[in-house]
């Protein structure tokens, strides 16, 4: 097992020029230490697990030897048949690898393409059938191509297990087994995961072979760019000291523990002036794409998510991690909290704890090595506040939507009868807000009978 951090460069690690030219391109001049421990083996073809803190670097670790891989085989993508997979457990994290692996694969001339469930086949399936030589996907979106013969996976080369702990701990496990028994059990096999517990160690006794491990920090081990603090407050305290949290000048990440938390404090942030946007399992996959981007790019510098973003979010300069609703266990509490203190940079970490959670989070913080500074009693008007999120922005008004937006979603709630359809006529719904068949104009349904050769009724 590795653990050396000597400083290399790119090129001594025998990336190729130009994948350094496109790292270099996008701001990437030196390896973080997982890649500069990793990248010799893995360039050379050797199975790999690596194993780093969360923000360590890891993604870019994988997408090197990925492409180089790739780039310099003889071998040309074919329709629904890629060479290279890279396995993930949430659509967050596909689309976020997959943006780190775009310039890369560009710069060797390969194509690629993402799997993910909670939109349609068709875009999927087309790039599948036009041929990319790299997806990246999540398994249960993925076990459904392969079944319905969109895609094959004998022809992979080299296959990623990446966020392996959290894909055990989703329950995908059982298909990931099936996926990775249809790829070609001759390729290279790279797995990645801030933990390597005991639900891991399946997959690499299974699918590794003579891996070589590289860990630059003990499982679960906590970043030491992080302050952790821990706000001891009552319930009805609870909400303003929050708020007074996320009215800071700077991007945070706040966390409940449920989706109706989430878009409940979000509506309450909003009505006290601050802008803010949820992530959730509810969200359909184009409003959590825009809330995600929202927030990447500055337009609103609040974030309010459940557990699915804990592992999923990878944004740079997230200062402040919030955990409004503390997590049931420590690994839980250890990845939200891994969204700050990325890549080196300072952040702050903290926890808000009511009376009758004080021995479980006691309990989870000292499982997860952590000893937070507490301070008791805290209402919104602690100077502490101030000091960890900064000065107060001045509140914006949060728009109302459309009248007749409201209107319907009213109708929607209450099984209304009918809405508005694009022609500007009623249009009836069902309960659950759904447009209902229209009503078929017996005439025209009679000439289409006619003309099928149907007997009429």
């Amino acid at each position: 097992m590795s653990t050396s951090t000597q400083t290399h460069s790119f090129a001594s690690l025998g990336v190729p020029a130009p994948i350094i030219a496109a790292l270099n391109a996008v701001g990437v001049t030196e390896p973080f230490p997982i890649q500069a421990v990793t990248l010799l083996d893995s360039l050379a073809g050797r199975d790999l697990l690596g194993r780093g803190k969360t923000g360590s670097g890891k993604t870019i670790a994988f997408a090197i030897p990925l492409v180089a891989a790739l780039g310099k085989s003889t071998e040309r993508a074919k329709p629904g048949s890629p060479r290279g997979l890279v396995l993930v457990p949430t659509r967050e994290l596909a689309n976020q690898v997959a943006a780190v692996i775009a310039p890369l694969a560009q710069a060797m001339k390969l194509r690629h393409t993402v799997v993910y469930g909670g939109v349609g086949f068709g875009n999927q399936t087309a790039a599948l059938r036009n041929g990319v030589d790299i997806v990246v996907a999540c398994p249960g979106r993925l076990e459904d191509l392969m079944q319905q013969g969109h895609c094959r996976l004998d022809r992979v080369e080299v296959t990623v297990i990446d966020e392996a702990d959290h894909m055990a701990d989703m329950g995908f496990l059982p298909a990931v087994k099936r996926i990775m028994d249809r790829t070609a059990k001759n390729g290279q096999r790279m797995l990645f995961s801030a933990t390597l517990d005991n639900d891991v160690k399946v997959l690499i006794d299974r699918y590794l072979n003579n891996p070589v491990t590289h860990a630059l920090d003990p499982a679960d081990s906590p970043v030491e760019e992080m302050t952790h603090y821990q706000f001891e407050t009552t319930l009805t305290d609870k909400l303003g000291v929050v708020t007074r949290l996320a009215a800071g000048p700077d991007r945070s990440l706040l966390f409940t523990r449920t989706k109706h938390g989430a878009k409940k404090l979000v509506k309450q942030l909003g009505q006290s002036g601050i802008p803010a946007v949820e992530l959730h399992g509810n969200l359909s996959q184009n409003a959590r794409e825009r809330n995600l981007a929202d927030f990447s790019s500055g337009a609103v510098s609040v974030l309010v998510a459940t557990d699915i973003a804990a592992r999923g979010i990878h944004v740079d300069d997230i200062r402040l991690v919030v955990h409004v609703d503390p997590p049931a266990e420590h690994k839980a509490f250890l990845h939200r909290s891994g969204r700050t203190a990325r890549a080196g940079a300072a952040g702050v970490v903290i926890t808000i704890v009511t009376p009758e959670q004080r021995k479980d989070v006691r309990a989870m913080t000292r499982a997860a090595g952590i000893r937070p500074f507490v301070s008791e009693a805290v209402q919104a008007n602690n100077p502490l506040l101030a000091e960890l999120a900064g000065p107060a922005q001045p509140t914006r008004r949060i728009a109302a939507p459309p009248a007749h937006a409201q209107q319907q979603r009213a109708r929607r709630a209450t099984g209304a009868a009918s809405t508005t359809s694009q022609n500007g006529r009623p249009r009836r719904v069902t309960q659950a807000g759904r447009p209902a068949p229209s009503t078929p104009n017996p005439r025209s349904r009679q000439r289409r009978q006619r003309s099928a050769g149907q007997p009429q009724r």
